[in-house]
């Protein structure tokens, strides 16, 4: 008889503990900012000793097993589930504290953690039949449900409902043959999920080389890569894919490396609208048939620049990068080894150039130039990370960008002769221009580097730059960068001078060896529809003999279209 009393006894558990592990429970928490309720809530689902913690839509999934003591994320990449595992021991450890608070009617002890110098105050009870928190991270105990969380003293998380779920179909997108990676290539995965990376350039190289052969016209397609100029630019059509369109941000990001060129050489990376007209004229033209298809700027003493300044039929290229080679980063690392130099494999440069990418075309052209006489010269890749819109901002959609390039003084095609921008020293630079549309946070991008590589000149010589629209003076600098010193490890090939400077180290006109160089954002808010004239004026130093000073400037007006 006992022992048929035991049998019936151990049934009934089994049978309650199939009807407890059968239950699901939601857990409802509200939303509060510095002590206001915000609009939205956050939901947890506790079924089977699993804590669910996301949305079936959501691109993560994040559990909390309590019975295997571990939390599990997953993410889909293309057609292959990924799995991260942590082990609750791995987790951030509780603080006491000796405070209590009634919570849903729950005598709640309190703890705290530290987390990348965040503080978070939790809340919990282990009284309660369900168990779990809303952030996998703090988790007091197994047995604790977490009812009320304070991140930094002003966000909470409060519970305000427990309540049992009928019919519940628990979401769980891995089994034991997900791919299971560390936290490290989970992290990585996740990141680059959340926007697109577009491959403009791969490992080309960048040179000099006079056999290089100059494509026909009729032969360019879209998403090859052609090299101009006597092989130092390169250049490719890109189509304005639906991310960019779409867009919240997009950076340029360049890596550059030497190939055989030990010297600091100005680089550009820029970009050529596709024509709408055929009776005018752009960059593209002159690399495909020769200089002589640009227009000709004469300064004060008669001497010629080519394709510098916007004319009625003639529009410069958009520069949206300004960058400088190091010392030989790369191919030099092993020819000047000096103790304790740790050189850099590479130079990374990135920007945000979302003013500048023309997302309301359909194709562009995009090139890189690096000016050098190497027949190694440089590798380079290129690529545009693409931000998405996190929200369906229909304004921003809608509105259309207002880019307009109004000179450029890169002499991208110095290779092919086209002359340095000397005309400073002289003259100044004067561009007629047409504001034929309503333009909001109308701007202008204007960036200026000094060159002049000797004791005098320009490149380490402070010079006034000072603009001025319609006679009005809008913005005066002298550009100057006294942080050259920082990017040492990046120059291997640079000369180490006998009071223990080395030439990578001294100040420069606006830019280092090694770097990017950002441009100045000028307000142009009153700016009014109507013709208009900008005038540029720098106090260029005088030429000593062979040595001769020069100035890269660019300007391009960007906005948005009211209408």
């Amino acid at each position: 008889m006992i022992k048929f009393f035991n049998a019936i006894l151990l049934l009934f558990s089994i049978v309650l503990a199939a009807q407890t592990k059968s239950e699901a429970y939601k857990i409802k928490y509200d939303k509060f900012e510095n002590g206001k309720k915000t609009d939205g809530n956050t939901e947890i689902y506790v079924y089977n000793q699993m804590v669910f913690l996301s949305k079936p839509t959501d691109k993560i999934q994040q559990y909390i097993d309590l019975k295997n003591n571990y939390n599990v994320s997953t993410i889909k990449d293309g057609n292959t589930v990924f799995k991260k595992i942590i082990p609750f021991d791995s987790l951030p450890i509780p603080k006491k504290e000796n405070d209590a608070r009634m919570i849903l009617g729950y005598e709640c002890k309190h703890v705290s953690f530290s987390y990348f110098s965040n503080r978070i105050d939790v809340w919990y009870t282990e009284k309660a039949a369900v168990k779990g928190t809303p952030n996998s991270n703090y988790l007091p105990n197994k047995n604790a449900l977490v009812l009320e969380m304070v991140y930094n003293g002003n966000q909470t998380l409060t519970a305000n409902s427990i309540t049992k779920v009928k019919n519940y179909k628990p979401f769980i997108n891995y089994d034991d043959k997900t791919v299971v990676v560390d936290k490290s290539e989970f992290e990585e995965i996740l990141i680059n999920s959340r926007y697109t990376k577009l491959h403009i350039f791969e490992n080309e190289n960048i040179n000099f080389d006079p056999k290089s052969i100059i494509p026909k016209e009729k032969d360019l397609i879209a998403d090859k890569v052609y090299h101009f100029s006597n092989g130092s630019v390169v250049l490719k059509k890109i189509k304005i894919t639906h991310e960019l369109k779409n867009s919240s941000a997009i950076f340029a990001k360049l890596i550059s490396k030497s190939n055989g060129d030990a010297y600091d050489r100005t680089g550009s990376v820029f970009i050529i609208p596709v024509k709408k007209e055929e009776n005018t004229t752009t960059l593209l033209d002159a690399y495909l048939h020769g200089l002589e298809r640009l227009p000709i700027y004469a300064d004060n003493k008669k001497n010629k620049y080519q394709g510098i300044k916007k004319e009625d039929d003639y529009t410069p290229a958009i520069e949206i990068l300004r960058f400088f080679t190091p010392f030989g980063v790369n191919y030099f690392n092993d020819k000047r080894k000096i103790n304790n130099y740790n050189w850099a494999k590479e130079v990374v440069y990135k920007e945000d150039v979302t003013s500048l990418i023309p997302t309301d075309e359909d194709e562009i052209w995009i090139g890189v130039f690096i000016g050098n006489y190497d027949a190694g010269g440089h590798t380079i890749s290129l690529e545009l990370d693409v931000y998405p819109l996190m929200n369906d901002n229909e304004d921003r959609l809608n509105k259309k960008k207002y880019i307009v390039p109004l000179f450029s003084t890169v002499n991208t095609m110095e290779m092919s002769g086209q002359n340095y921008g000397g005309l400073f020293a002289n003259d100044t630079l004067k561009v007629n221009f047409e504001i034929k549309e309503e333009i909001q946070n109308l701007q202008l991008l204007y960036t200026t580097t000094g060159h002049g590589g000797w004791e005098n000149g320009d490149e380490f010589v402070p010079r006034m730059n000072k603009l001025f629209i319609d006679g009005q003076e809008i913005f005066k600098i002298i550009p100057w960068r006294t942080d050259c010193a920082a990017y040492r490890l990046s120059n291997p090939a640079s000369g180490n001078f006998s009071d223990g400077l080395s030439s990578s180290d001294l100040s420069r006109s606006n830019w280092c060896p090694g770097t990017l160089t950002f441009p100045y954002i000028i307000p142009l808010k009153k700016l009014l529809k109507g013709s208009h004239v900008i005038e540029v004026v720098i106090e260029q130093g005088p030429n000593e003999g062979p040595s001769t000073n020069h100035w890269n400037v660019s300007g391009v007006l960007v906005g948005q279209l009211k209408n």
